[in-house]
């Protein structure tokens, strides 16, 4: 007679890297149904089915847990968004796909990301590395608008800081509910390209 199929489940070795994953998986799950201050070791190894110390192995601490799950989150939008840029075929085009991909991810995993932003320890532990991103990608998206506008340095990165506001916004509506992808992503080209235009003529006079 075979063993029951949980009991299987639970005799199945994986690697750790599938391990690791599952455990962020896990973490996730709980965080999105009853928020940041459910997560503990001891409920995820009792979730999962594993022992404690296991969880140990992976994540010393739990801090060390929600740092690594909001990397994870932000390094999947990241390695996303290079994608989109690389196949954008126009400024216009760029603009417009990573502003999507920025509301998709806002609408699916937004509220994730605010609660491990929300833990004090965590965002501490991510200043660094959150302002070295955000200052990585104001350069990529000044020298796109610089090829596409012509503008004067000073005025691109302004430029960018002030579009960046739009995108941030209209990602507050989407998660809200108050704005679909499709909608806000068009508001959003419209205003930074059309902005940023306005810009161009601005700094011939």
């Amino acid at each position: 007679m075979s063993a029951p199929a949980s009991l299987q489940r639970k005799r199945t070795r994986l690697t750790p890297e599938v391990r690791r994953e599952q455990i962020l998986d896990e973490a996730a799950q709980l965080i999105l149904a009853e928020g940041l201050y459910a997560i503990s070791m001891e409920r995820l190894a009792r979730d999962i089915g594993i022992s404690k110390g296991l969880v140990y192995n992976y994540f010393p601490t739990r801090d060390a847990l929600l740092t690594a799950l909001l990397n994870r989150e932000q390094a999947e939008l990241r390695d996303r968004g290079m994608v989109s840029a690389l196949q954008a075929e126009s400024f216009d085009d760029l603009i417009r796909q990573t502003t999507r991909l920025y509301l998709e991810q806002t609408r699916d995993r937004g509220a994730l990301i605010a609660a491990l932003l929300s833990d004090p320890s965590v965002a501490l532990l991510m200043e660094a590395e959150n302002r070295a991103d955000r200052e990585r990608t104001v350069r990529y998206f000044v020298k796109a608008v610089r090829r596409e506008y012509g503008l004067p340095l000073p005025m691109a990165i302004a430029g960018v800081e002030m579009v960046s506001a739009v995108t941030d916004r209209a990602g507050r509506l989407v998660a809200d509910g108050q704005l679909d992808v499709e909608t806000a992503t068009g508001m959003c080209v419209a205003l930074i390209t059309g902005g940023l235009a306005n810009l161009r003529r601005i700094q011939r006079f």
